[in-house]
């Protein structure tokens, strides 16, 4: 199992911030190779559901996921949104956190627990750098683009 905690702050009221991050759908654009569906009706809430699947052909695989706090930012509030991985093969959860920063910033906190069924725990290591390597450069292609 691997943890992981990803910080960033940008340029970005709260409500910004937490929309471009939580618009399940674009997610796709963030992760290569990956396509999101999003199977319950908009707006997200606790409740939606959502698959993301990753890779190519016969090594694609599934990523359910199900939202199961939701709470957005209000004025200076902080936002926090679960999401529970209810996967075969990727199991975990990955938090979502949106927080007032200086100068009329925001800050972004991402935390994860991934698992990998199969993979030796051994490996966990090598699993939390790559989510961090991967999950950070989504985090971040998700706020640069409106």
């Amino acid at each position: 199992m691997a943890n992981f905690q990803l910080e960033r702050t940008v340029a970005l009221p709260l409500d910004e911030a937490w929309r471009r991050l939580t618009l399940w759908h674009r997610h796709a654009d963030a992760v290569p190779l990956t396509r999101v569906r999003v199977i319950t009706p908009e707006p997200t809430h606790e409740g939606t559901r959502f698959i993301a699947r990753s890779g190519i052909g016969p090594l694609s695989f599934d990523d359910p996921m199900e939202v199961t706090v939701w709470r957005p930012p209000a004025a200076d509030t902080p936002g926090l949104c679960r999401l529970e991985k209810r996967g075969r093969f990727v199991t975990g959860w990955a938090e979502i956190e949106v927080l007032p920063g200086p100068g009329g910033r925001s800050r972004v906190r991402w935390r994860e627990e991934l698992e990998v069924r199969g993979l030796p725990r051994a490996a966990d290591g090598l699993l939390e750098r790559a989510g961090r390597h991967m999950f950070g450069r989504a985090v971040n292609r998700l706020l640069r683009r409106a």
